[in-house]
């Protein structure tokens, strides 16, 4: 996510922090840069021209050119600046009426996710204690009624769906009547979307939401169309009282233009961001967080509460009782690898821990994790439990089984002999045990 956008920012605050004083020109250089990395990743042209004038105001100073590190200085200025930008967001804003179910719409044009986005979001707020009820309300596209009832399967949530209607609106009072009769915390209405922006399209959708009257009208965006996912977005919200956005696909958007054009040119906050196909890919939007993660500066935070929600607590009690009395098996580092597999792709991970940065274009080998895998699944149960003892004719059959070479596997005792000093140390500690091990 804003790989491209995190690079060349990178690259142009190396010139600022390397240096031990910065002139005015040397500033006004790297806003001239900054603009135009912002205007390569889509941002739009007024949001790009106003965030550059307000940290060339804040950045050329007497005060700040002569403070012993300038170039961390402005740095913290493109801070504050896209924190600005990107504004508040998260999902603070939907309330609980006491004495009736919440409604959330989605709107959306089809094949911004919004079915999936719909499906993502109950099991985001099941997570979160609440009894939630989706509403099938998309009668135009062939079989979005049965996608919304596989999903609603998958993540054991009802759907209130009627194959033979025809009035969307009749549906959508048929639906919020159940969920308040039936004691539902929350009920999340998928509607009908279209190609195109037209009449037609945001008639049905006004209708529908007169209907519901919700607490929160959610628009899914593409994330990956930047700024065409802006200019439907003011379509929108001109029609629409939109009080937030959901910004799908976001772990295929290098560049980052949609969402740092949103808030200012619409007026409303992102809430949501879908950052994969699964139903558990959806994260609420932190502004303070993206900025960081932009920066290359890390999110500690988002990592660990993913940690948390996805993570096997039981497993990982058990573990740290293993860990206590030094007996991590070669089948509990299998278990630790399936488990760190749950949190996303390696490389995504990395790029949230503060101070690690992977080069451009460079990438972890989920190959080589998979490779792991297979050896450890061709051993015996004897040799995961006692690695001690495989010898040189079992290290030939391990990678045999596996397709892999005996240097392969190999490689692979050394890095766990490694990983087993280094967790015993944790393990003699009282203290807290590393992230995914406790």
């Amino acid at each position: 996510m804003f790989d491209e956008l995190t690079t060349k920012l990178a690259g142009v605050f190396r010139k600022l922090t390397g240096r031990g004083k910065l002139s005015e020109q040397d500033v006004r250089d790297a806003v001239r840069e900054i603009r135009r990395v912002l205007l390569e990743a889509d941002v739009n042209l007024a949001v790009a021209r106003d965030l550059c004038k307000r940290v060339e105001e804040r950045a050329v100073g007497t005060e700040l050119l002569q403070s012993l590190a300038p170039g961390q200085q402005v740095v913290k200025i493109v801070f504050d600046e896209l924190l600005s930008v990107l504004g508040g967001g998260g999902q603070a804003g939907l309330q609980f009426p006491s004495n009736r179910a919440a409604v959330v719409l989605l709107a959306g044009l089809q094949g911004s996710g919004k079915t999936t986005s719909a499906a993502k979001l109950a099991r985001f707020w099941k997570g979160r204690g609440k009894r939630v009820l989706l509403a099938a309300l998309d009668l135009r596209r062939p079989a979005a009624v049965d996608q919304l009832e596989v999903l609603g399967k998958s993540i054991d949530t009802p759907v209130h769906l009627d194959r033979e209607a025809k009035d969307p609106v009749a549906l959508a009072e048929k639906a919020r009547a159940r969920a308040d009769r039936e004691g539902f915390d929350l009920l999340i209405a998928d509607t009908a979307g279209r190609l195109h922006v037209d009449e037609e399209l945001m008639a049905e959708v006004a209708r529908v939401h007169e209907a519901l009257a919700p607490q929160e009208t959610l628009l899914v965006l593409d994330g990956m169309t930047g700024q065409d996912a802006v200019q439907i977005a003011e379509a929108f919200t001109k029609r629409l009282p939109v009080s937030g956005f959901v910004l799908t696909k976001m772990d295929g958007d290098a560049r980052g233009g949609a969402a740092l054009s949103l808030r200012a040119v619409c007026g409303a906050p992102i809430r949501y961001l879908g950052v994969g196909e699964k139903v558990d890919a959806l994260e609420p939007f932190h502004a303070d967080r993206l900025a960081s993660r932009i920066l290359g500066m890390g999110d500690v935070l988002t990592l660990v509460e993913r940690a948390q929600e996805r993570l096997d607590h039981t497993k990982a009690e058990a573990l740290e009782k293993k860990l206590r009395k030094e007996r991590f098996t070669l089948e509990d580092f299998l278990g630790q690898l399936q488990e760190m597999k749950k949190l996303g792709p390696m490389d995504e991970l990395l790029k949230m821990l503060p101070g690690v940065k992977l080069p451009p274009g460079a990438a972890v080998d989920e190959k080589e994790l998979r490779r792991t895998e297979a050896i450890i699944q061709s051993m015996t149960r004897e040799e995961r439990t006692k690695p001690q003892v495989i010898d040189g004719s079992r290290r030939k059959r391990i990678a045999r089984g596996s397709g892999t070479t005996v240097q392969d596997v190999n490689r692979l005792l050394r890095q766990f002999e490694q990983a087993r000093e280094m967790l015993k140390r944790f393990g003699g500690k009282r203290g807290r045990l590393p992230l995914g091990m406790r």
